[in-house]
């Protein structure tokens, strides 16, 4: 699991990345607003810790960014002002979850855990883009009710672009999420697995991903 943690004070910042890590998780941290901003926009979290108050730019207004950009990533939000405005603001802003200092690192990944459950429940483990149908709990996939096999790897790049249709993945990205290495610029490996998607994808229909040339893939959106 990837998590972007964004957190102005050095020493609770660690705390946290030490304690995700501890756990298992893939951790990217940083200490300001607009940093938390860049990546949010670029990278593919699977969740987001957003402290309300830092500088250059407050949680709330990352949040407000990221939800009006269409990326519905789960965001928890986590401050020492407990105040109740504070946390219906949030909240009506499209966080799904409130989570006040001080804290125990446990509590925080039960949090963690219990949005990813939520938001990959079965009202979200069903995509439906035209007439592709994705079972992201089975991992089943469906084209014009042809049923389609995809390997382990197949289906997370599958599953990575179809989250966001019109989103462009660089390669680095892809590779970063689907294999979890760094970027080696002399492998073809992500071009040979986007190939093999989209072989099976194309069977039964029109292609469903671009090559943004220069740049990496996107899922096409739907009409």
């Amino acid at each position: 699991m990837k998590v972007l943690v964004a957190e102005d004070e050095a020493k609770i910042r660690n705390f946290i990345d030490k304690g995700l890590k501890a756990e298992g998780f893939n951790v990217d941290s940083v200490g300001n607003g607009e940093d938390a901003l860049i990546l949010a926009n670029q990278e593919p979290y699977d969740v987001i810790l957003l402290d309300i108050m830092m500088p250059e730019r407050d949680g709330l207004s990352i949040l407000k960014n990221l939800r009006s950009n269409k990326i519905n990533v789960p965001v928890i939000l986590v401050t020492a002002r407990g105040e109740l405005d504070d946390r219906l603001e949030g909240l009506n802003l499209g966080a799904d979850d409130y989570l006040p200092k001080p804290f125990h690192i446990d509590e925080l990944i039960a949090r963690i855990r219990a949005v990813c459950r939520r938001t990959t429940g079965a009202q979200m483990n069903l995509q439906t883009i035209g007439d592709l149908v994705i079972n992201h709990a089975t991992r089943e996939v469906k084209r014009a009710d042809h049923e389609i096999e995809f390997t382990q790897r197949e289906f997370s790049l599958l599953e990575l672009l179809s989250r966001s249709p019109g989103r462009v993945y660089t390669r680095m990205q892809i590779l970063e999420y689907v294999w979890n290495y760094d970027f080696d610029p002399n492998t073809n490996l992500v071009d040979v697995y986007i190939k093999r998607v989209r072989k099976k994808l194309d069977e039964f229909g029109d292609p469903l991903i671009e090559t943004i040339r220069g740049v990496g893939y996107r899922f096409k959106k739907p009409d």
